[in-house]
């Protein structure tokens, strides 16, 4: 998380002798240079507390050891520090960068912290080559995430995959180009519906020349770049030359083409915007949670936003608020969310040159984001016109969007609350109620996946969920796959936790074990689960069945209890089956996702294909870009397979002789 510039107070003194702290890390305290830098605290185990960054490493550490700061967050979290790391940098800017590059990787306790979404996705127009493949003459219009091939061009980021099949659309709409697969535009005979209802110039039949598609691509990426008028003078210029040359049906495509492109225009409010490519942020603090929202501008043209929602909010803010305040300079917790929120972010997304924000952002961060991009980044604060509305926009959906996350998580903790009362769960805490769920999926007994599913903290962790591929058992059997799945999940660990009764010792980073266990299944899943159990020397009382109801209709799920006591029907309306059930359908769809995945991967990839003798990688890869899968091959004749490059007609006889 960023660090407001130092003051500059007197030197403080080397820490005090007598203290909790480890006598080798005073010394390292004591002996720190008064250079710029990066710190950061672990505590016994080895576990990163706080990474932060300084002007002045000697001024800024020695302050957290200089007094007692009691039983504030920050006395709780300096009283757990063992062991510190230091990186000496030059500059400022170059703290900040490694800072935040270290916070992404380390995810310490008392830093704000932005969760890593997956990339952002593009819209991708393929690059012309010279190439024997026809559909490289004709580029396609497509989503895309990933990296990116210099020979393509992409435009974006978008906010969501909705915002770019939106552009598709728009780009099928107005200028007609194409959205099919190579396999698919190389094999076409006739037009497809497509260019029936005048979404493509069906480049795959010879309808539209090459250039004239070539000039339809360029006007889609001035269009896609912001430069909306001029595609709409050359559309214009365009029409009013087929008009006087009589050709009045190439004419009345060119008015349509205008009349969708300025509805566009005048739907997205953009004509009298100067602002090409631009980020506006918001932000808005509640009830110890925070909202950030993105909303992103490209090309000119409003493409939505997107909410974030960072965690250890309070304990950052605690900190920054309890800090020796001759080095920290005050400022509210919504200007640390949204600078925490900007260094984090755009260490791996584009940055545009502009950015409209809620609160005033650090200039040292500002000089950061232009080294790294290469792009002078400015940002505006208390913006004008336009600008204002969109800063107005964004500060309502980041108010929404944390009103509704405050909504679901009173009601998740409701139902938390609901299953530890009807289950009578011993805890601690609430908060700390931790289930974790398994479910088998298989197709016919083909790729079986097991799935483990964790709650925890009134919510899903998706990041502790595991997939296991079972093998070695009879395909279809259930219970195998089950025993198999929970000795993998708690052998090594029920090992651990019987040696550590015996030496009364608990390694460091051992995990520990749920509060519930629950199976997707009924008694007889029960049971194997009991077994596996037994056998490892485990609390019975941990596990629950999840059974289905009459019919097997949702609301009527019993619950089956491994330790012997009666079944349990908690209620149709009941909180805590909402909740049960939710565990239960997210393990369901974990499982049969990795197995439909992994079916998939023997299917097209593996398969019949990769058994035959003679055909590689290479060749299989030949044989399905040209057929467009194994199906494709299937139908194919000996003669079609043949003529595939590499392919003799000795082996593509071995091929359908295989494949039939």
């Amino acid at each position: 998380m960023p660090v407001l510039p130092d003051s500059t107070p007197p030197e403080p003194a080397a820490p005090p002798a007598t203290s909790i702290h480890p006598e080798q890390l005073l010394n390292d305290v004591a002996s720190l240079p008064a250079l710029p830098g990066v710190y950061r605290y672990f505590d016994a185990e080895g576990v990163v507390l706080y990474v932060g960054k300084a002007i002045n490493l000697k001024k800024r550490v020695s302050s957290y050891f200089q007094k007692n700061h009691g039983g504030t967050r920050i006395g709780h979290m300096v009283s757990k520090i063992a062991r510190m790391e230091t990186t000496v940098v030059r500059s400022e800017a170059e703290a900040l960068l490694l800072e935040n590059n270290l916070i992404k990787t380390l995810n310490p306790r008392y830093n704000i912290l932005f969760r890593d979404d997956k990339s952002y996705p593009y819209l991708k127009i393929t690059g012309a080559k010279l190439s024997s493949n026809p559909g490289s003459n004709f580029p396609r219009v497509s989503y895309y995430r990933g990296a990116v091939e210099k020979r393509h061009h992409y435009f974006g980021p978008y906010p969501s995959a909705v915002a770019v099949k939106e552009a598709i659309l728009l780009m099928q709409k107005v200028f007609r180009l194409r959205t099919c697969e190579d396999p698919v535009f190389n094999n076409r005979t006739r037009p497809c519906l497509l260019y029936q209802i005048k979404r493509c110039s069906a480049p795959c039949v010879g309808h539209i020349g090459t250039s004239d598609y070539a000039q339809d691509v360029a006007n889609a990426e001035r269009f896609l770049r912001g430069d909306a008028r001029q595609v709409m003078d050359v559309l214009e210029a365009r029409m009013m030359a087929h008009a006087q040359a009589l050709e009045f049906e190439q004419a009345a495509e060119l008015r349509n083409q205008l009349a969708a492109l300025s509805n566009v225009l005048h739907q997205q409010s953009v004509d009298n915007v100067s602002d090409r490519d631009v980020d506006i942020l918001a932000v808005k603090v509640q009830g110890g949670r925070a909202c950030v929202n993105l909303a992103m501008v490209r090309g000119g043209r409003h493409l939505g936003d997107r909410p974030y929602f960072p965690v250890h909010v309070e304990d950052a803010a605690a900190l920054y608020s309890d800090d020796d305040q001759t080095v920290v300079t005050p400022c509210s917790v919504e200007a640390l969310v949204l600078e925490a929120f900007v260094a984090q972010h755009y260490l791996n997304v584009p940055i545009p040159p502009s950015l409209v924000v809620s609160e005033p952002v650090n200039k040292s961060l500002l000089q950061m984001l232009s080294i790294q991009s290469g792009v002078k980044v400015r940002a505006v604060h208390q913006p004008r016109e336009q600008r204002r509305l969109w800063l107005e926009m964004a500060q309502t959906n980041a108010g929404l969007q944390l009103a509704r996350l405050l909504a679901e998580e009173g009601s998740q903790q409701a139902r938390t609350r609901a299953l530890a009362d009807a289950l009578d769960l011993a805890l601690d805490h609430l908060d700390d109620l931790r289930v974790e769920c398994f479910d088998i999926s298989h197709t016919a007994g083909e790729a079986t996946q097991a799935s483990c599913v964790v709650f925890h903290h009134h919510k899903m962790q998706n990041t502790e969920y595991r997939r296991y591929g079972i093998e070695g058992i009879t395909p279809g059997d259930d219970y195998a796959a089950m025993r198999q799945v929970l000795l993998r999940r708690y052998g090594k660990l029920a090992e651990t936790l019987q040696q550590a009764q015996k030496t009364g010792q608990t390694p460091a980073g051992t995990g520990r074990l749920p509060d519930l266990v629950l199976v997707d299944g009924g008694k007889g899943q029960v049971s194997m689960a009991r077994e596996v159990f037994e056998h490892l020397g485990l609390d019975l009382s941990l596990i629950v069945g999840v059974e289905k109801g009459e019919g097997r209709k949702v609301g009527l799920e019993e619950l089956v209890f491994a330790d012997g006591r009666d079944k349990v029907y908690l209620g149709k309306d009941s909180a805590a089956l909402m909740l049960v059930a939710q565990i239960r359908d997210e393990a369901h769809r974990f499982a049969i996702t990795g197995m439909r995945a992994k079916r998939a991967k023997l299917r097209v990839d593996g398969g019949k294909l990769a058994e035959i003798p003679g055909i590689g990688p290479k060749r299989r890869a030949k044989l399905l870009q040209r057929f467009g899968g194994v199906r494709g091959v299937t139908l194919a004749g000996v003669e079609d397979i043949a003529a595939v490059e590499g392919i003799s007609r000795e082996l593509a006889e071995e091929i359908y002789r295989a494949l039939h």
